[in-house]
């Protein structure tokens, strides 16, 4: 049974929420604002946080950026009043790894928790990415989810892993922006490809000699990037 964790400042949201997720057979607990939030995700173990993104004390940005800084890569769901392109890119960059705009349908939410679950829960196959990977200045490990440069730790996000785990099962071959906000946020409305783009900068940060000459990834102009290994 995957256990979710609601953080939401709006009772009715908030209650009603709870009661559709357990007659769905999730197990649910409940924050009232983000700084309760962040103290029960970094207590607790859960399979999927919802989070909103409007909270008294700590926002569920603050509570996002907290969170992926700590290197916990629990899936995130934000929720948001807002519906400009700029909420959601930035919920995007600090590792939310989907959205959706109040107000939404409880259908479209409950399939949109089944494919962040499914995506997290299935492991991939045939990428040779279940033990260390040197790419670059970048010492990788997939099954920890932890990275070194030059033996010291650095920070990475979920969605760096996963963008370079996705670039290295298809390595030597271009692959475009949409295939991957498709396959690493699964959307059906997809977001702008800048998202992509600023992602693939902090890679090449990490694994490039020089990331303004790039040598490992590389852009294939109008269409996307290629991993060479």
């Amino acid at each position: 049974m995957s256990k979710i964790l609601i953080v939401e400042d709006e009772p009715n949201i908030r209650m009603g929420l709870t009661d559709n997720l357990q007659f769905e057979g999730y197990e649910v607990d409940i924050a009232e604002d983000g700084e309760m939030g962040l103290k029960m995700i970094l207590d607790g173990n859960y399979n999927l946080i919802i989070l909103d993104v409007m909270m008294p004390k700590l926002s569920g940005f603050d509570v996002c950026r907290t969170v992926r800084g700590k290197n916990i890569d629990t899936p995130i769901i934000l929720l948001t009043a807002k519906g400009e392109e700029i909420d959601k890119v930035l919920g995007l960059e600090l590792g939310a790894d989907d959205y959706i705009t109040k107000p939404f349908s409880l259908r479209e939410l409950l399939a949109r928790i089944k494919a962040v679950l499914r995506r997290s829960n299935t492991p991939t196959q045939g990428t040779g990415t279940g033990y260390e990977v040197t790419i670059g200045k970048l010492c990788v490990n997939f099954q920890s989810y932890s990275a070194k440069i030059d033996g010291q730790n650095t920070k990475m996000s979920h969605k760096e892993f996963e963008i370079l785990k996705f670039l290295l099962a298809h390595k030597n071959e271009t692959v475009s922006r949409n295939e991957l906000l498709e396959k690493i946020w699964g959307y059906e409305e997809q977001p702008t490809t800048r998202t992509v783009d600023n992602f693939i900068l902090k890679l090449r940060q990490k694994i490039e000699e020089n990331p303004n000459h790039p040598v490992i990834i590389l852009t294939a102009h109008g269409i996307g990037y290629k991993l060479l290994a």
